[in-house]
């Protein structure tokens, strides 16, 4: 079966880059770079900063690639270091300020016009305000839950739940902004 084939090529190249085999280490980081500076670039405004920080991230991987336990995708695992290393740049290169707002409301917001470009949609993330866009980008992008975000954070749960609604809401006014100039309405 040709996953098993893949996934065994996959487990064999980790194998040889834990070895210390700098063409098994390059072949990974050819295969995950770019999907990997996408990540970065998601938290990260500057393309050249994002490109540094995946490239420190990938050294880490590296470091750490004998303690990958084969037990989730490896992709996931890289993706993880690679956030990571993301929040702790910002946590100490920038001052990010989190509302302690306890209410928030759970917004639909699944309905991103596909006139937008990918480049459109990236602009409007990097005009949130950075606690905004981390939470927005864990949440909705990411996939992680409230308690998750939370604790990577050192936030409380009610703080990340009132970053995302009030990014969603910042949003939608830039979406519908934008809808407008588009349309000469404004």
């Amino acid at each position: 079966m040709k996953v098993i084939h893949l996934h065994q090529e996959e487990k064999e190249l980790i194998d040889q880059a834990i070895n210390n085999n700098r063409h098994a280490q390059h072949r990974l980081y050819d295969l995950f770079s770019s999907k990997m500076l996408s990540v970065c670039r998601q938290y990260i405004k500057d393309v050249h900063q994002a490109e540094d920080l995946m490239i420190s991230a990938f050294f880490k991987v590296f470091l750490n690639l004998k303690n990958f336990e084969h037990k989730g995708s490896f992709e996931g695992w890289i993706r993880r270091i690679m956030i990571n290393e993301c929040i702790s740049y910002i946590r100490v290169h920038k001052k990010v300020k989190y509302i302690e707002d306890e209410e928030y409301f759970e917004e639909s917001f699944n309905n991103i016009e596909s006139q937008f470009s990918v480049d459109d949609i990236q602009f409007l993330i990097d005009s949130l305000p950075d606690g905004y866009k981390m939470v927005f980008n864990l949440y909705a992008i990411e996939g992680f839950k409230h308690q998750e975000i939370a604790q990577m954070l050192g936030i409380s749960e009610g703080t990340s739940k009132s970053q995302l609604s009030h990014a969603r809401r910042v949003l939608q006014q830039s979406i519908n902004k934008l809808k407008n100039y588009e349309n000469g309405t404004e």
